[in-house]
């Protein structure tokens, strides 16, 4: 397998099914892979290249299909477990042998995936840089004089460089998003509890969260799928609630917060606020509605992470190393951690009535938008800038993430485009709990808006079939009156609107005739069960058009997310199900054009 091959999921499952790779073919491309960075300090600890190989050839045993992650390689943190090997979380004097593999990594194990190694970052999880391990600072992966940001520093180098797959980090403050987003990958923070914490040293117990690191939106939520579920041995564990994907499936018409311009803060990197606002243009000329918010409660509650008594956890978490071994300690990480002694069970109520009240004035906010999109963080610094002023620059990089786990929210953070000088620049989407699917869905959509290449790779961001044919446009199915030759296929054709292909849906729906419209409107609705695939056609809208084009279609219909039958998914017309409780039930007809000739 050559270096320049990409390593997303999608793309390795494709060549395992056609037998052009075997699991041995890629762990050998792997330490090849590893080989070339010799002087960066992502691992701190590789596993054993007999035993990867004899993994590689468990796998050869079974199909490729009967796996979901089968032969995918990919890294952990080194303050999660792995039966028989060490973790030390950045602190050598702390480093233990672990009895059991942490529940989350264990699943994606059991799905076919191959460990390859242990990464490096901030001591403890605490810090935002990356700087801050005694194994060394884990530098960018486009630029070696800057900062790859933290804590889980290694992790995501070794995605953004093409060394793994995927890979798990730890998020309690935002470790999860910098490093995507100073490293031009895709970091997925799952709502708290979502993937269990068993056999992850604890930062602030009560809020970390595992991570996950890939190269594009789907594979990091295919990960999440198999990483996800109830685990009893974490008393912080929660399983999701059955209809917990409750947000809009398409970018257009979908009400996106961002924070009021007296908010938004860059600490005076003017590049960085020009970027942004240029990303945010990009993301309304999708017919996106965007408005400004009151960030406010999110800004305090990020505060309150480290000034609060919230910081008392991380001391809980090193109290023995703080009182036994004291100078084994990385500096800064002992100067943070030690100020939690300073707290008392009365700083602790006072400060959780506190957030109470932020989380409710939050809560008015969610009111009013579907999603927030913010920076994924304000600026970026070199090591030299970091290691001057440790905790000032570090909390600049929290001013977009601290508050996250505080109000129970999850996030996603993709990349978007690129400073002048080559380094990446990210946005983070933000929901309520258990929204992940849902929020995986729309960020998809803004990463293909910019559509980066993956990682520090130099390939490009793979695309389906249909949007590499139409660069310029925005994707929609018209299942009606607006499919070429009938009375509303005007709307289109007036915007310059082309016809790209015709095709069928996936057999998921079931079909109905509105006829109290004129003339009469399709009513496509997605069931749970075997549905039918109805006919349909995909036309390509300009941009600058699709907002006044959304904003002309009547309600109960609207823009949402149709499967086609080649497994894709494209924007597409969509009814809300009670407006088909009177309506003619046409799926057997399975086109318009057979009902409109009836």
């Amino acid at each position: 397998m050559e270096l320049t091959e990409s390593l997303d999921i999608e793309a390795l499952l494709h060549r395992y099914s056609l037998g052009e790779l075997t699991p041995i073919d890629l762990v050998e491309s792997v330490l090849a892979r590893i080989a070339e960075h010799p002087d960066n300090p992502i691992w701190i600890h590789l596993i054993d290249k007999e035993q990867l190989f004899e993994r590689a050839a468990e796998l050869e045993g079974d199909s490729p299909d009967s796996l979901p992650l089968y032969g995918i390689p990919f890294a952990i943190k080194d303050n999660i477990d792995l039966a028989g090997h060490p973790t030390t979380a950045a602190c050598p004097v702390f480093a233990y042998t672990a009895a059991r593999t942490a529940s989350a990594v264990q699943r994606v194990i059991d799905a076919g995936a191959i460990l390859i190694g242990k990464t490096n970052l901030d001591q403890f999880a605490t810090g935002l840089v990356g700087t801050r391990s005694p194994f060394g600072a884990v530098q960018n992966a486009f630029d070696n004089a800057y900062i790859s940001g933290g804590s889980s520093s290694g992790s995501a180098v070794a995605v953004a460089l093409g060394l793994v797959s995927f890979s798990f980090g730890t998020d309690t403050a935002g470790s999860g998003r910098v490093p995507a987003g100073f490293n031009n990958i895709v970091g997925l923070k799952p709502t708290k509890g979502l993937l269990s914490t068993s056999g992850v040293v604890p930062a602030c117990r009560s809020l970390d969260c595992l991570s996950i690191f890939g190269l594009t939106v789907p594979d990091a939520e295919r990960v999440l799928s198999v990483a996800a579920g109830f685990d009893a041995s974490d008393p912080f564990s929660r399983a999701a609630p059955p209809a917990s994907s409750v947000l809009p499936s398409s970018l257009a018409g979908l009400r996106i917060g961002v924070p009021g311009s007296g908010d938004l803060e860059f600490f005076g990197d003017e590049e960085a606020a020009g970027l942004f606002a240029d990303a945010v243009e990009k993301v309304r000329s999708t017919g996106a509605e965007i408005k400004e918010i009151e960030y406010g409660p999110f800004q305090e509650a990020a505060n309150l992470l480290y000034s609060g008594p919230w910081v008392a956890e991380r001391y809980v978490a090193t109290r023995t190393m703080l009182e036994q071994n004291p100078d084994d300690i990385f500096p800064v990480t002992r100067s943070i951690v030690e100020k939690g002694r300073d707290f008392n069970a009365t700083d602790a109520f006072e400060a959780s009535y506190r957030l109470q009240a932020l989380t409710r004035d939050a809560e008015a906010v969610w009111d009013e938008i579907d999603i927030l999109l913010t920076p994924t963080a304000g600026s970026i610094y070199t090591i030299v800038e970091v290691n001057g002023d440790p905790v000032t620059l570090n909390t600049n990089l929290g001013y977009y993430t601290n508050y996250m786990n505080l109000l129970d929210l999850c996030g996603l953070a993709v990349p978007t485009t690129f400073y002048g000088n080559g380094l990446p620049f990210g946005v983070t989407l933000v929901a309520p709990a258990f929204r992940d699917h849902g929020l995986a869905r729309l960020g998809d959509q803004v990463h293909r808006i910019f559509s980066p290449p993956l990682g520090a790779t130099g390939i490009a961001l793979p695309q389906s079939e249909l949007q590499s044919e139409d660069q310029d446009g925005i994707l929609v199915v018209a299942v009606g009156a607006h499919m070429a030759g009938l009375p509303l296929n005007k709307e289109l054709t007036d915007r310059g609107a082309k016809l790209v292909q015709t095709t069928k849906t996936a057999p998921l729906y079931e079909f109905y005739a509105l006829t109290e419209f004129s003339p009469p409107r399709p009513g496509l609705v997605r069931v749970e069960e075997v549905g039918s695939a109805i006919e349909c056609e995909i036309w390509s809208v300009p941009a600058a058009h699709f907002g006044s084009f959304v904003d002309g279609i009547p309600a109960p219909l609207g823009i949402g997310t149709v499967t086609l039958e080649d497994g894709s998914s494209v924007n597409g017309f969509i009814c809300e199900t009670y407006a088909t409780k009177n309506a003619e039930n046409i799926s057997a007809l399975g086109s318009w054009h057979r009902f409109v000739a009836r």
